[in-house]
């Protein structure tokens, strides 16, 4: 048998951190990713899609979305296999029962609702599920695959959403835990599991597919499906990961201190297209002309990628002798601008110092070309 493994689709996904038109193009490419997966699926020939739970990323999305999901199966015919994760777990009254009463759940999928076995005959395969039916729980869903028993001959996959106990980093939902031997108690060919969003092989039978359109800035490779071949009961899983996301997500953390070091950053930006979203970071010191050049390369960037989130308050801006000698200012203005670039290490006040310091200096420079000009006059 050789099947798709995918998780977490998280769609109606929003993303408030975004402007109004990223953040629709991010959620958009979430419905895409789904079409993609399934496009390569009949390209590919494989058997059956398994997903590992958070199709939806909340119970109250649209019933236009949950419409348009459904009908992103429509591209592969084979069957898929669907539970639900913490995300939309399956309530009395949830996601998924709408999905029913709205009648868009296609021929081809299987929804399991509740603990227990999806049989796959034509494939010679018993989906050993386990649906979560509520947002947290610290009990081990799959406790009941140890005792679920299966036609002889066939394989025995389990499909579950939850977090392995003692594998995941610390960060990590510690709820819906996992035994991290379930698949060697369960005598499982393959444990395909969902909640970490990359890519992560557990042991030789247990791996998490990740997300396939990655949706936040962490380096643990997202954007991918697994191709999964079981050649017969017993036999190691052959597993390949298949790249199907759109965007890369990319957080850069950069230190300023020389005006070399704006020359590095800008280079890293320009190699950023329309599909990366990003987040850069910097700190350090920097005077005028180098913020300005440094602002420069920030905004040539930003009208070539999709997304370019920069957060400067651990830079300071500070003005060297030669930024006010340029300015020819004194007096009250030079101690208004060395008040501001104290007042940017207030951890309250920083980003307004900053901002106020580099007005003043400009204002400052705008006013001594005036001047200049009208001499010359």
């Amino acid at each position: 048998m050789r099947f798709f493994h995918t998780a977490d689709w998280q769609i109606g996904r929003h993303y408030g951190q975004f402007d109004p038109d990223d953040a629709a193009v991010l959620a958009e490419a979430r419905l895409d990713a789904v079409a993609t997966l399934a496009a390569r699926a009949t390209e590919r020939g494989v058997d059956a899609i398994l997903v590992a739970g958070d199709v939806f990323d909340l119970q109250a999305v649209a019933d236009r979305t949950v419409r348009r999901l459904f009908a992103a199966l429509d591209g592969f015919v084979g069957p898929w296999v669907l539970i639900s994760g913490n995300h939309d777990a399956a309530l009395a009254d949830s996601v998924w029962t709408r999905a029913r009463r709205l009648g868009c759940i296609p021929p081809q999928a299987r929804v399991a609702e509740r603990t227990g076995i999806v049989a796959l005959e034509a494939l010679g395969a018993a989906v050993l599920a386990a649906p979560l039916t509520q947002r947290r729980t610290y009990d081990d869903a799959t406790a009941p695959f140890d005792t679920l028993d299966t036609p002889a001959g066939w394989l025995r996959i389990g499909l579950a959403h939850g977090s392995v106990a003692g594998r995941l980093p610390d960060s990590a939902d510690l709820s819906n835990p996992i035994a991290a031997d379930r698949a060697q108690r369960a005598r499982l060919d393959y444990l395909a599991l969902g909640d970490w969003h990359g890519c992560l092989e557990i042991d030789a039978r247990t791996w998490y597919a990740g997300t396939p359109e990655p949706d936040r800035f962490r380096g643990n490779a997202p954007g991918a499906v697994l191709d999964v071949r079981l050649d017969a009961p017993g036999a190691l899983p052959v597993v390949e990961r298949l790249e199907v996301g759109r965007f890369r997500w990319t957080a850069l953390a950069e230190r300023i201190v020389v005006a070399a070091d704006v020359e590095r950053v800008a280079a890293r930006l320009a190699q950023a297209g329309a599909n990366d979203v990003l987040q850069l970071a910097v700190s350090g010191a920097v005077n005028l002309d180098t913020w300005e050049r440094l602002r420069a390369a920030v905004a040539a960037a930003s009208a070539r990628v999709r997304s370019l989130r920069f957060d400067a308050t651990g830079l300071d801006l500070q003005p060297d002798h030669a930024d006010l000698a340029a300015l020819g200012v004194s007096g009250y203005v030079v101690d208004v601008a060395h008040a501001l670039q104290a007042l940017q290490e207030d951890p309250a006040r920083g980003d307004i110092a900053r901002e106020a310091l580099r007005l003043l200096l400009q204002f400052e420079q705008e006013g001594v070309r005036a001047t200049g000009r009208e001499a010359r006059a």
